[in-house]
Parts: structure tokens; C-alpha cells; sequence
């Protein structure tokens, strides 16, 4: 090993020649050398440096390897690491020793104004240690670093620093967000928070304006049925009151009781009129839409239940109806009421839902063919039970069931006969109209609606709800409840159509199939609902389902509401009749009810059917009866268009050729949808 005055450790730029390091010797006073050579003795005596054992010379390698790789930021291979610690110990042993007899000499260093001073010295730019040579003293204060520079400092000692107490660690606190957001329903249309029932109700409000404004849209004088319950309900409101003999039994052809319908209606009309009868059938159908809303929304949520009002409020049946004076509006209405106390009471006593038996048996006494629906409302009763009762439904069937056949006996038995139970609907006369043609009608009236009714009933089998909410698929109803539910609802609206299509007669069937649409629009109104997808992903569709429907409506609702205009004929007729006369008129309840006031009711003849005894002893019947008595000058005035019964118009026309007894009065033109026509008024000499 080779006499070495300077350490391979001590490599350090500081230790070179640069800063004067080791020619310094020779200009420090013998006083102060023999003093500092004294003290540097006594160190290496104290720290024991002298000593070579193992453990000494491991331990000083480490301790030199920390410092080096702390102050020269170095690191080094690890195949040459073992030999550097080996050299580096080595040599500083050596130096050791020597400097036991070498004097000493103090190093002097230049200043450093802008070095972090610590423990009476600084650290070098390099990292190294610097001690205050004015202090004379440099205080370490940890065990490691005195040990690194002890043998080079003659001012070193150790100053023990109690170790700070580390805390423990603490886990930082999550960051909050800026906002939270509130729990999210399953859908915010389909709970009943204050917010969504006034958003519900804003929105049916609208719907309800719309319906009001489609059905006041429509205009015309008295239409042949309407003039004919008003006019007929002026003489049973007498009856009641007075006891005024009936002119004829209304209760044997009126496809509804005559006592009640038409007595509210000639009680409206005694006050305002035409007009006031027509806005009480329109009170009536809005009242049947809002119900519409509240049921669906109870059977599944608030979408649906604004989609079903949407739909069922611009079918051409809804329109024509909220201004049609006929008891049909208050039919409807009825029946929604006693479905919707059906819905209501779906988690009460089962004696709870009898209140939907008197609305119900009041529908069927206001029109006889609600009947046909009453069944529908009774397994609604059970089916809507049936998740929260089992088979105890059952049972709340039977007491609805019970209920309206025992208000309906006592209704019969305090009523008497009523022969047009069977002339109007159980025994009705068959037509000559075709399926094919009747079915293509009722889906020209209710086709969309049907259809979005049997996609929603679909939709509604395969997955009760619309997947907002996943983790409550076992809060949903079971699929066998939800398929009779389905066909419940959209079977319904086919009763109509299929009862006409036996009879072979379309009369009134653009009207019958509203009834059947107001039990499957829940079921559109979900297929609205799902159409749309979940929180209106595809709000375009329902827009789209709903405009078409609007569309048509509008179209089909303005033929079927379109009628003679009666004005010019009646003021006419006003000069011609009195309470003396016969008059023969193809449409008879119109002038009847517009001029009740001068002629009485059996002073009309419709043009239907007529038996007559001619002047030449002989009977007849049908066009024959009317071609022989306007021959024969029977009739005072006759009034026809021919649009209604042809064959009689065509009876008449004949009995009018070369006959001296009449003479054409007026011809007053008028236009409907099926073309231009004209009264023509014939008045005997």
C-alpha cells in the first residue's frame, strides 16, 4: 500500500489545491501546531480509531459510503462498490495512523456568504462539511456524521439531539365535491314528489286546453240524435214535474234510459241552450282524460299517464264527442270514473271498491252498450289487487260484480220495461255492412293507438320497468299479472269494433270505438313512455306517435262531425207549421226540437217506416205507405234532402209527380263532407 497523504475518499474538489488544502503547512505558528497535533491525538485516542477489527472497518465503510453518496450525488456499479469501500477504509487507516506523528496544520477556508449555516458551519456547495473556525467548535448532532468527520475536525464534538416523536400517519381526508348530487328515483316522472305532481298537472293542463280547443273547433246546428234526446228530455222533464203525458215511450227505442241523460241535458238546454249541452258533453270528456291521467299514473308512473291523456285526447271519437250533445260523453266519463275508483282502491278493504259500482251501473243505464265494458272493470279490480291481496282479488271481484248487478236490478225493477235494451243493443237488427269495411274504419279511427297500446302491452311483459333503476326489477309486479294486465286493457278496445262487425251495422261506430280506447290508452300510454326510452332518450318518437294521432284526428273528426246546417230551413218551416198540422220531414226530431215551441211531437213523421191506410181502402207499408199518402196530400209540409233514407226520398218523389196537392216552397242548399245537397221544402196548396 503506498504512503499516501491525502485519502482516496478525499477526492473532493474542496481537498485540492484549488482552495489551498495541504499548502498551508509551515505557515501556521509551532505553538499552534504542537497545540492542534495535542488535540487531534487526544480525538483519535477518544474515538478509538486505532482499533482494526472487522466490525470497526465495516462499520467505517458504511458510513463513509453514505457520506460520499450524500455529498458527490454518485452512484456507483455494483461490481466495483465492494473493492471502492475496501480502498476507501484502507486508506483512511493509513492516514490515521500517520497523523498521529505528522503535525497539524489548520485549514482555512474561503467564505461562503450564501451557504445555510448549521450547528456552527455550513455545507459546501459539493455537499462537504464546513466548520466556524471563529467558534472553534463544530457541534454534530447525530452519531453518524460525527463519526464521518471527527478525525478531521480538531473543534468536533457530539451534541445528542433527542429524535423528534414522528406522528402517525394520518389518512388524508377526501377531497369533497363542489356539489352533490340528490339520490336520483327511478325516474323523476314517475314519483310523486311535490315538483313532479305540479309538473304533471302543468302538462295535463295543457293537454286538457288543446282537447278543448280540437272539440270547440267543430260547429253545426243540432244533429239528428242530439235534437232527438234534448227535444224528448223537455217531455220526460215534464213528465216528472207535471205529469204531462209522454207523446211517445222513448224508454222502447232509446239505446239509453230516457230519464237520465236526457232530462240533465233539457235542463241545460232550458238555460243556455244547444251550446250549454254540447259544453256539458265537453266538461264531461275532460273530466274522462284527467281521470285517464290519474289511473295510469297510479298502474305505472307519470309518463305514461301523460302519454295515455295525450293520446285518448286527440282521437277523432274524443273530439267529436266533447261537443256532441248525446249521452256517449257522459257514458265515458262514467266508466272512467268507476276504472279510476277501481285503481284507487286497488290496496284498501275489498268493501272499498264498491265505490266503483255506482258509476258503473249509472254508465250502463245512461247508455245500454256500456255493458259490454262493465266486465272489463271487474277483472281490472282483481288483477290490480292481485299483487298486494294474492288470491284474495278474487274476492274483491265478486263484491264489485255483486254490487253493480244489485244496483242494476233495483234500477230495472224502479224503472219498468225498457224495451230498448234489446231494439238498440242486445237484439239490434243486422245490417248489410262488411267486416272488411268496418275493420278498416276502425283502424282509420284507432289504429295508432291500438298499435302503441299492443307495442306497450309487449314492452310491459318482457320488462316492467324502463332500466333506470336496475336494483328494483324484484319490486315489479310478476310477468303473468303483467300479460293479463295487457290484454285486459288493450283486448278491450276490440269489443266494439267485433260486437258491430256480428251486427253487420257500422251506426255509431266511429263513436263506440272511443269507448274501448279509453281502456287501452294506459297501455299507449306506456308505449308512448317506452318509445321515448329513459330519461327521453328518443323524445322525437313519442312527438311523432302523438302528431300523427293529432293529425288524423282532426281530419276524421271534422267528417264525421259534418251535418246539414238546419239555420235557413227552420226559420223557413217557423212560417209554414202550427200546432194543427202533419208534416213529414227525412230528419223530423231537428224541426222538432228547434220548433217545439209551435208544433208538438207527433205531428212529425220521420221517413223510416210509415203504415198507411190510403183513401183507397188499402194498406200499405214502407216506401209504398209514403208514396200513397203524399198522393193521397196527407202531409201539410214535407222537408227532404234524401241523404238519409233514399228509397222513401225516391217514394216521395214519385207521389209528387203531376200531383196538384203540393207545390216546391224552398230548395236551401247546405254542403258536408260527402258533397253539396239541399232542403227541399214542398208545402200543400
Amino acid at each position: 500500500m503506498s504512503d499516501r497523504r491525502t485519502p482516496t475518499w478525499a477526492d473532493d474538489s474542496e481537498l485540492h489545491d484549488e482552495y489551498g488544502y495541504g499548502q498551508q503547512q509551515g505557515q501556521a505558528q509551532g505553538h499552534a501546531q504542537a497545540q492542534g497535533q495535542q488535540q487531534g491525538q487526544q480525538q483519535y485516542a477518544d474515538n478509538g480509531y486505532p482499533q482494526q477489527n472487522e466490525q470497526y472497518q465495516q462499520h467505517q465503510q458504511n458510513q463513509l459510503h453514505q457520506q460520499y453518496g450524500h455529498g458527490n450525488q454518485q452512484q456507483y456499479a455494483p461490481t466495483d462498490e465492494d473493492q471502492r469501500r475496501y480502498a476507501q477504509q484502507e486508506s483512511l487507516r493509513q492516514y490515521a495512523q500517520q497523523a498521529q506523528t505528522r503535525p497539524r496544520v489548520q485549514p482555512t477556508y474561503p467564505p461562503y456568504q450564501e451557504q445555510q449555516a448549521y450547528q456552527g458551519g455550513y455545507v459546501t456547495e459539493t455537499g462537504s462539511w464546513r466548520f466556524d473556525v471563529h467558534d472553534r467548535t463544530s457541534s454534530y448532532p447525530d452519531q453518524q456524521t460525527y463519526d464521518t468527520y471527527a478525525p478531521y475536525d480538531p473543534y468536533a464534538s457530539y451534541t445528542a439531539v433527542e429524535p423528534e416523536a414522528v406522528a402517525e400517519p394520518v389518512a388524508p381526508e377526501p377531497e369533497k365535491p363542489g356539489y352533490t348530487l340528490p339520490p336520483v328515483q327511478e325516474s323523476a316522472w314517475a314519483v310523486d314528489t311535490r315538483r313532479s305532481r305540479l309538473l304533471g298537472r302543468g302538462v295535463l293542463l295543457c293537454v286538457l286546453l288543446v282537447q278543448a280547443g280540437l272539440s270547440l273547433r267543430l260547429s253545426g246546428t243540432a244533429f239528428q240524435d242530439e235534437a232527438l234526446y234534448i227535444a224528448s228530455g223537455h217531455y220526460e222533464l215534464a213528465n216528472l214535474l207535471h205529469g204531462t203525458k209522454l207523446p211517445v215511450d222513448f224508454a222502447a227505442y232509446f239505446s239509453g234510459h230516457p230519464k237520465l241523460y236526457p232530462v240533465v241535458a233539457a235542463v241545460v238546454d232550458s238555460q243556455f241552450g244547444l251550446t250549454g249541452v254540447r259544453l256539458l258533453s265537453l266538461l264531461f270528456m275532460l273530466g274522462a282524460t284527467g281521470l285517464l291521467y290519474s289511473l295510469t299514473r297510479r298502474l305505472f308512473n307519470l309518463r305514461a299517464g301523460l302519454g295515455a291523456a295525450a293520446l285518448f285526447s286527440v282521437l277523432q271519437s274524443t273530439m267529436v264527442l266533447g261537443n256532441f250533445a248525446t249521452y256517449d260523453a257522459a257514458a265515458v266519463f262514467l266508466l272512467a270514473l268507476s276504472a279510476w275508483a277501481v285503481v284507487r282502491t286497488d290496496r284498501m278493504n275489498a268493501v272499498a271498491v264498491l265505490l266503483a259500482a255506482p258509476p258503473a251501473a249509472l254508465a250502463f243505464g245512461v247508455k245500454y252498450a256500456s255493458g259490454m265494458y262493465l266486465p272489463t272493470i271487474v277483472v281490472l279490480a282483481v288483477i290490480t289487487a292481485h299483487r298486494h291481496r294474492g288470491i284474495r282479488a278474487l274476492g274483491r271481484g265478486v263484491v264489485l260484480g255483486a254490487g253493480i248487478v244489485a244496483l242494476l236490478g233495483i234500477g230495472y225493477y224502479l224503472s219498468g220495461p225498457l224495451g230498448g235494451i234489446s231494439s238498440t243493443t242486445t237484439d239490434r237488427a243486422k245490417g248489410t255492412d262488411t267486416a272488411a269495411t268496418m275493420l278498416t274504419h276502425s283502424a282509420e279511427w284507432g289504429g295508432l293507438v291500438f298499435l302503441a297500446a299492443l307495442g306497450g302491452s309487449i314492452a310491459y311483459v318482457l320488462r316492467a320497468r324502463m332500466g333506470e333503476m336496475p336494483w328494483l326489477g324484484g319490486e315489479t309486479s310478476g310477468r303473468w299479472r303483467r300479460v293479463a294486465l295487457g290484454l285486459l286493457l288493450t283486448g278491450t278496445a276490440l269489443l266494439a269494433p267485433a260486437y258491430q262487425i256480428h251486427l253487420q251495422t257500422e251506426i255509431s261506430l266511429y263513436k263506440h270505438v272511443g269507448f274501448g280506447l279509453l281502456f287501452a290508452a294506459p297501455m299507449a300510454g306506456l308505449g308512448m313512455a317506452r318509445l321515448v326510452g329513459p330519461h327521453f332518450r328518443h323524445p322525437q318518437l313519442g312527438i311523432l306517435l302523438y302528431v300523427l294521432t293529432l293529425v288524423f284526428g282532426m281530419v276524421q273528426a271534422q267528417r264525421a262531425f259534418s251535418f246539414p246546417d238546419s239555420t235557413q230551413m227552420t226559420t223557413y218551416l217557423r212560417t209554414v207549421v202550427d200546432k194543427k198540422g202533419t208534416y213529414l220531414a227525412e230528419e223530423q226530431e231537428v224541426p222538432a226540437y228547434y220548433l217545439r215551441d209551435k208544433t208538438n211531437w207527433t205531428q212529425w213523421q220521420n221517413s223510416y217506416f210509415m203504415d198507411y191506410r190510403g183513401k183507397d181502402g188499402k194498406q200499405y207499408t214502407g216506401p209504398d205507405a209514403f208514396r200513397q199518402a203524399v198522393r193521397d196530400g196527407k202531409f201539410d209540409a214535407i222537408v227532404m234532402h234524401g241523404s238519409v233514407s233514399p228509397a222513401t226520398y225516391e217514394a216521395v218523389k214519385e207521389g209528387l209527380k203531376n200531383n196538384s196537392h203540393y207545390r216546391l216552397a224552398a230548395v236551401f242548399p247546405f254542403t258536408t263532407s260527402s258533397g253539396e245537397n239541399a232542403y227541399r221544402i214542398w208545402v200543400k196548396r
